[in-house]
């Protein structure tokens, strides 16, 4: 397994190489946009773990671009920035786990193996719900073969409910595991306005209500 470490702080840069060294997993450390750009050209790597807070451009930047180049590499957002505005952006900006510091290295090196595992089982599988196919591997959506563009949180909303058709999913989870986040505070209308859009996106009404507190796909 190859990490790409993209971290300012080269003291907790080393930590986390030397840490992933023990468990027998090779990284490579760089500090700047240039640099990782061009590193991303030249090698292949299973998962980055993405600082926000780069001393020449925002971590979300950077992880926008590599999404737009068309790269699905897991990313792993690791930052002290822990309030729920950046755990949003973080995700919306097609990030796959958001980590906050302090941090156990243990957690990190679970979290890890866990997308890159889930980043292998998804390149041969593709969903298929009537007309609609679901590319797991680009995370594209056709829909009688041509795309429906979709943001990263429409494409997991929908990815997780196709994942569990024919099974009754609650607000509360998907809130937990979409937007990773649910507490009393949590404008729990999030989940019914973007499924909202999906039915308008994909001109069907795929996805059932029931009750206004769950839904469904069959």
């Amino acid at each position: 397994m190859r990490i790409l470490i993209v971290e300012d702080n080269e003291i907790l840069s080393n930590n986390i190489a030397k840490y992933l060294q023990l468990e027998w997993i090779q990284s490579g450390q760089l500090f700047s946009w240039e640099k990782v750009n061009y590193e991303l050209q030249i090698n292949d790597y299973d998962l980055i773990i993405m600082d926000l807070g780069l001393w020449e451009y925002s971590g979300i930047d950077v992880i926008e671009t590599i999404r737009e180049s068309g790269k699905n590499i897991p990313i792993l957002i690791l930052t002290a920035r822990d309030t729920i505005k950046d755990k949003i952006a973080g995700f919306h900006s097609w990030a796959d786990d958001y980590l906050t510091k302090p941090f156990n290295y243990e957690e990190l090196l679970l979290r890890i193996q866990a997308l890159v595992k889930r980043n292998y089982s998804l390149k041969w599988e593709n969903i298929v719900l009537w007309d609609i196919e679901i590319n797991t591997v680009k995370k594209e959506v056709l829909q009688q073969w041509k795309m429906i563009h979709l943001s990263k949180l429409e494409y997991d909303l929908l990815y997780y409910l196709a994942s569990y058709k024919g099974r009754v999913v609650t607000k509360k989870e998907l809130l937990e595991k979409i937007w990773g986040e649910y507490d009393d505070f949590f404008p729990s209308r999030t989940v019914d306005i973007y499924v909202g859009y999906l039915r308008k996106k994909l001109k069907k009404d795929l996805i059932q209500t029931i009750r206004w507190e769950w839904y469904l796909i069959n």
